[in-house]
Parts: C-alpha cells; structure tokens; sequence
C-alpha cells in the first residue's frame, strides 16, 4: 500500500515556542513510519515546515514539508492550517491508497477528510476538550464541524479514554484502540537492574517533578537501606534552574542528578538500568516514555493522568496510583524482578509495526 501519514506537529512546544532540533528522527510518528514501512509499505510523512530540522539529514521514506499560514490566528505548534496541504491532496489523491492524520480537532485532518474521506483514518489522541478560550473552539469543533464534515472517515484512539471521548462526538469510532508503537530496535532489553529511578520529561510545571523529588527524598530518608539510591532527571526547559535550587534546598546533590537532553542512543544506560520510570504528571496524553521504557523491560510508577497508564494497570508493568508515595516506591525496589518479567513479555506488542499492522487491518475491515 501507499500510506501517507499527516502528523503536522513533530514534538512539542512548550508556551507556542518551537524548539530546534537537529533530527526528527526521534519523534514517535517517524519511527511509527519505520513500522509501516518494515511491513513493506510506501510511506511518506506529511509534516509542517516549522519543524523542519536545523540540520539536513537523510530519511529512511519520503517526507514532505508544508508551508503553514496564518499562523498568528492558527499557531503551528497547536493548530497548524496549510494551503499548501489542500493543493497537494488535490493534485496526488489518487496516489495514496490509505491517508492516516492525527487528531479529530485539526485542519489537517479536516482537509484530508475532505478530499479523501473513505481513505482517511484519523488516529485520535485527545481525551479531553482544549482548554484555550474556556474549551468553546473545542466543542465547536467537536459538535458541530466533527459532526457535519468529517463524519465519512473512521477515527481509531490511541488510548481507551481517547477513543471514549471522542465517540460522544464522532459515531463513526472504532471500537478498537492504537497506541503508540516504538521501533524496538533502540531499546534493548536490560535484566540487571540498579539502585536508582530515573524521570524523562520537560522541565516544566505541569509535569510535576518537584513532587517525585520530595517523594524520593523521603524513601531515601525512610531507612538505611535506600540512603544511596539515586534519581536521574533526564531532559531540558526553562524549570531547570528552580528544581536545581530545591535538590540544593533538600541536600540532594549527592542522590539526585540533571543529564540534560540526551538521545535515545544516550538515554540506553539509563533506562535499562534503572529500577523503574516515575511519573508525577499534573496533565498528559499518550506518553512515549511509557512505552520506550518498558521496552527495556523497565518498570512505571506513576498516576492516571497519562491516558496511556491503563497498559501498566492492567498488565503489571508498573504500579499506577494517584499520590504515589513511599509505599509505592518500596514495592517497586522490593517486587522489581516480578515487574521486570512482565515488561519483558509484553515487549512484542509495543512496536511500531504492530500497531501499524493494526492500523491497516482496520482500515481493510471497514472497507
């Protein structure tokens, strides 16, 4: 098949500011692409020039920048609107056999739906209404543009509470949900597990990572035997410099440490070795650390907020618990091995050509 996916907005910005980057060839949708195309697909992904690279770089399948306009009305980094993209659908329709666009609240998808209504899948990952202007564009969208014009194309979720959500607007849902899929290449499986956590995340607020810092500091003040575990936080963004101040605040310096931005490459030593991922966030979709993480056969602690957190519930991957705490993180150190041997069968269905495979088997079911 000739598959085009439309995923407009690569990574994400944080206050509408893009972030440069020198490859794209970290992003959950590129190596999603990789899975379409190990099955022995055409693939070209459809991207917004704002998140071009600043380095040129050579793609394993064709991608197509798009020029976006209007971009003070419709930020790229939210909602990105691109004439280019309608003339380029018009003019190359007939050479895509299946169009896959991310997201039921997006001109990109509405354009696709459009012009190529029985071919499009939109992969829908919102489980909530956009809060901008107090949720009204949002569930204008949704009621009424999502209702009238985009009815002919199938939506598949990316996660239960996604694909819950957006059945209450679009009858035309499958019941059957996607997540995420890795290239499972880069992730390499680590049974020898050490005495530290780690976090992968934007610094930033509503990640909450002052909360894991202060519940670390109490399972390492709780008894003797965790005094020397150690917490890596791992990422960059403008909170760095206040968590920097609270380790120094709570005496941290020796436990906990800061590495900065590193690669998937870089980031191996530290995922696979590590007792397990925490996550404390105040409000997320699907997380991609979730799914990179227990590829290594890495344990989850975290809360529910994350709408993909029901794999780890129900498959005991982790241990999934709003205000997670101590109790928590010692069951994590003390039950590790049995943790581990869960991630570790459950690696198979994480990668990206089976939730690819997935993709296109509903698409011909519903054909």
């Amino acid at each position: 098949m000739k598959i085009l996916i439309l995923n407009f907005i690569l990574y994400t910005a944080d206050n509408n500011i893009i972030p440069k980057v020198k490859s794209i060839k970290d992003t959950m949708i590129y190596n999603m692409c990789l899975g379409f195309k190990q099955l022995g697909h055409d693939v070209t992904l459809g991207a917004a020039e704002d998140f071009r690279p600043t380095e040129k770089e050579d793609y394993d399948f064709n991608v197509v920048f798009f020029k976006t306009d209007y971009k003070r009305i419709f930020p790229p980094s939210v909602l990105p609107y691109s004439r280019q993209l309608k003339k380029y659908l018009l003019r190359n329709r007939e050479c895509f056999d299946l169009i896959i666009s991310s997201e039921v609240f997006s001109f990109v998808s509405l354009c696709a739906t459009r012009i190529c209504p029985q071919k499009t899948i939109i992969w829908h990952e919102l489980a909530l209404h956009q809060r901008k202007f107090h949720k009204i564009p949002s569930k204008i969208w949704y009621n009424i543009i999502a209702r009238m014009f985009m009815r002919k194309s199938l939506v598949v979720g990316r996660s239960i509470s996604a694909r819950d959500f957006v059945k209450q607007y679009h009858k035309f849902t499958s019941d059957e949900c996607v997540e995420h899929g890795i290239n499972i290449s880069r992730f390499h499986v680590n049974k020898d597990k050490k005495d530290f956590f780690i976090v992968i995340s934007q610094l930033i607020k509503r990640k909450n990572i002052p909360s894991i810092i202060q519940k670390f500091k109490e399972l390492i003040e709780s008894t003797a035997v965790y005094k020397d575990f150690k917490l890596y936080i791992i990422g960059r963004g403008p909170q760095e410099s206040e968590l920097l101040g609270l380790v120094n605040n709570l005496n941290l310096q020796k436990n906990v440490y800061f590495t900065g931005f590193l690669s998937h490459e870089q980031i191996q030593k530290y995922v696979g070795g590590a007792k397990a991922l925490l996550i404390d966030t105040l409000q997320d979709n699907n997380m991609v650390s979730i799914p990179e993480t227990l590829a290594c056969g890495t344990p989850i602690v975290t809360n529910s907020i994350p709408t993909n957190s029901y794999v780890i519930k129900d498959n005991n991957l982790g241990i999934v618990k709003d205000q997670w705490g101590v109790k928590e993180l010692k069951e994590i150190i003390n039950n590790n091995s049995f943790y581990v041997s869960n991630c570790i069968k459950y690696r198979d269905k994480l990668t990206n050509f089976h939730s690819a495979q997935i993709l296109i088997d509903i698409f011909n079911h519903k054909r």
